[in-house]
């Protein structure tokens, strides 16, 4: 017993001084009327932060210029990494062509199944499928198969003809600033582009056979790395990440297209075909992709407007509009499609986790 009353003494004397202790610190009271703070500490992140985390480790690692964007379309909140950077799209323009065409036939200008002729001197430079059909009379084709070749296949001289088509690049550019896509440039189209950013000025030869690339090869390696350099430096075809996830967010919605003209441009993105090895290869069973790559010239090492943007959407129905543009890099091809794996990977894996609070 006088071993227990010592020890009772001494956890009385302990309760006394932390007593005083609390005290002199002015302790918290809670009132029973106010719930206990979160314990923040605890609380499992939600999926916005987990996506945000995740992003921006992916953008870190990468070595090289890249603008990441995720967009939940129902919900409308966006995660990003260097999001705002205005980056070449390349051929992921021609998405703007597609809707500016079915913007036109919205407004009754011309129909899907009308045709036009493409002749030999309307071609264009790089991949252009559309070259071989083009015989020496000339190849008509509907503006709707236009539109398949330029979205599935990112067929150059498709693009360049329904470019011709709606009136110009000018008239690509004034429905972007129409339909307020935010700062999208546009451009004045393939050939004009491509070879600027080449160091070479357009010739119709360069339609045909390595014309192009010969050129392009006899150049000083100064002079055609300079060209280059300006064109990164203010590419006339730019956008951001944010710009492009938040447009194709209202694409799924319907807000830039008819019903009609909306399903029909979302199905032609359903059947691309590029970009095997880019975002479409981080699926996971279940998930499907609409979407559109854009890939740029490379000078030794160096690749320039590596990107794949679409619309990812989960088994249960929900949406994310994603944008990867890899500006420019010296990262190997497979680490350039890796990441683009790796951000579809990320938003898979952070679909279950708790939505952020309304």
């Amino acid at each position: 017993m006088g071993r227990l009353a010592k020890s009772l003494g001494r956890l009385a004397v302990g309760a006394a001084a932390l007593a005083a202790v609390s005290f002199a610190h002015e302790p918290v009271i809670w009132d029973s009327d106010l719930a206990p703070p979160p314990a923040l500490s605890l609380a499992q992140p939600t999926q916005q932060q987990r996506l945000s985390a995740a992003i921006d480790r992916l953008g870190a690692g990468f070595p090289g210029e890249v603008g990441i964007a995720v967009l939940d379309v129902e919900r409308g909140w966006a995660v990003d990494y260097n999001g705002q950077a205005h980056l070449p799209q390349q051929s992921v323009s021609k998405l703007w062509v597609a809707i500016t065409v079915l913007n036109a036939v919205d407004r009754g200008d011309f129909a899907l199944s009308d045709t036009v002729l493409i002749r030999k001197e309307d071609l264009s430079v790089f991949h252009q499928p559309l070259r071989n059909r083009v015989g020496p009379d000339g190849y008509r084709v509907s503006i709707d198969r236009l539109l398949a070749g330029e979205i599935q296949q990112s067929d150059n001289a498709a693009n360049d003809a329904l470019i011709r088509k709606v009136g110009g690049p000018w008239a690509v550019q004034v429905a972007i600033v129409g339909k307020s896509l935010g700062d999208i440039r546009f451009g004045p189209g393939e050939r004009e582009m491509q070879t600027a950013a080449a160091g070479l000025t357009w010739k119709p030869e360069y339609s045909f056979g390595r014309a192009f690339w010969d050129d392009r090869e006899k150049l000083p390696p100064a002079e055609r790395r300079a060209a280059l350099q300006a064109y990164l430096a203010n590419p006339p075809d730019a956008a951001s990440a944010l710009d492009i996830v938040e447009t194709l967010a209202r694409l799924q919605r319907g807000e830039l297209l008819s019903a009609r003209s909306t399903d029909h441009l979302l199905t032609l993105m359903a059947g691309t075909r590029t970009g095997a090895t880019r975002l479409r290869a981080g699926l996971s069973p279940g998930w499907t992709l609409r979407h559109k790559t854009g890939t740029g010239q490379v000078m030794g090492a160096l690749a320039t407007g590596n990107n794949d943007v679409g619309l990812l959407t989960a088994p249960d129905g929900r949406v994310y509009a994603v944008a990867v543009m890899i500006g420019q890099s010296r990262a190997p091809f497979a680490a350039r499609q890796a990441l683009m794996q790796d951000v579809a990977r990320a938003v898979i894996a952070s679909h279950g986790a708790p939505a952020p609070p309304a």
